[in-house]
């Protein structure tokens, strides 16, 4: 039998085991992303990069129409350049009109604005509006695809290359769902007024009235853009956006089977995304995260802060584990200026370190007086 002393130490050890595993419960609460029939996507937090689930999101693959974010991007560095604008007239070409594919037919030697253009490009996924914008910025398509590579190459998107502005077949065009992903949040943070022309469900040119061919606009309020492409060598594709609670979201799908395999598959992404997953601002490099005592100095303290805001991607729940592991020298002494880094934080999740981060004076701690310095050179002898 059990003494009483015994039964106390088994009753506490079984609680801790019990305790234990709850917590272990806790953390492990998020299920596995969803199973997509595509053969690539890529789901990230647009605000911290954070890659929320991924299936090979490396691999190189056809785009098709998704290539039109691209032609895009350069029209739109051309239009905040000031190297072309809005009301241009563009007399469209021979090659433009017999563009094969998607369309929002332009008729041969019409002039059209360039607004319209892009409206055709952005909603209608015209293949003629895409040649025809490219030879107004470039002279030819050829030429405007060496812009598109220079441009893939300023954003670090490693894995891509284009042959055309529209996204017609060609072994040598490709890109991934990393680098799409690159270029959808590129498009969405520098140019936000050009971005709400993803939203927009419908375009008339011509008495011809077509919708935007990504459906999860008219599904899902909170998507917000932003491309679609299919061809039969890639398949079916959508690069999508959505916001929600001030949460972005960027969802890359490629490859899929059909129309609804990619739109029910990217919004089974975004839901997980949102469901489980929360952009945290943790810490603020305005706000005092704590004053240390100084030596030697003016005043007696002073006040650290990080040395920038850290935002994170954390699963829904978790901030309450995070801790903040200071590593600090054991004596700091003056003068101390403005923003001088004084030690690290270290930022733990379930033990697991997300971040070190800099800490640094908040504010200017000149050297005291010389009777201070030499009343604390004194004390420090005997800390």
């Amino acid at each position: 039998m059990l003494n009483s002393k015994n039964k106390i130490i088994f009753y506490l050890t079984f609680l801790v085991i019990l305790l234990g595993n709850q917590l272990k419960a806790q953390i492990l609460t998020i299920p596995s992303p969803p199973v997509i029939g595509a053969k690539s996507y890529l789901l990230i937090d647009a605000t911290t990069n954070h890659t929320i689930a991924s299936l090979d999101p490396d691999l190189k693959l056809p785009p098709a129409s998704i290539t039109k974010l691209m032609t895009a991007y350069v029209v739109f560095h051309a239009l905040n350049n000031d190297q072309i604008s809005l009301t241009d007239l563009v007399t469209v070409s021979e090659k433009a009109w017999r563009a094969e594919g998607s369309r929002m037919f332009i008729e041969v030697g019409k002039k059209v604005s360039v607004e319209d253009l892009l409206m055709g490009l952005i909603v209608q996924s015209g293949n003629d509006a895409s040649i025809a914008l490219a030879e107004h910025i470039a002279g030819t398509e050829m030429l405007f695809s060496d812009l598109m590579n220079q441009y893939a190459q300023q954003l670090k998107m490693t894995n891509t290359y284009f042959m055309n502005a529209s996204g017609l077949p060609d072994e040598n065009h490709y890109s991934t769902a990393n680098d799409l992903a690159i270029l959808a949040k590129a498009i969405i943070n520098e140019f936000p007024k050009f971005y709400e022309l993803y939203s927009t469900k419908e375009f008339t040119y011509n008495n011809i009235k077509q919708p935007n061919r990504n459906s999860l606009l008219w599904r899902d309020p909170s998507v917000d853009g932003i491309k679609t492409g299919s061809t039969s060598e890639a398949g079916y594709s959508l690069v999508s956006s959505a916001k929600r609670n001030e949460m972005r979201i960027i969802s890359v799908v490629l490859g899929t089977a059909s129309s609804k395999a990619r739109i029910d598959g990217s919004q089974a992404l975004l839901n997980f995304g949102y469901r489980f997953y929360v952009t945290e601002t943790l810490l603020n490099s305005n706000d005092e995260f704590i004053s240390v005592k100084t030596w030697k100095t003016e005043k007696a303290s002073i006040a650290l802060a990080v040395e920038s805001n850290y935002i994170t991607t954390l699963p829904k729940g978790s901030s309450k584990r995070i801790e903040y592991i200071k590593d600090l020298p054991e004596f700091i002494e003056g003068p101390i200026t403005k923003g001088q880094r004084i030690g690290n934080l270290d930022i733990q999740l379930d033990g697991e370190i997300l971040k070190t981060i800099p800490l640094v004076a908040l504010e200017n701690n000149p050297n005291g007086s010389l009777i201070k310095q030499i009343q604390d050179t004194i004390q420090l002898w005997f800390e």
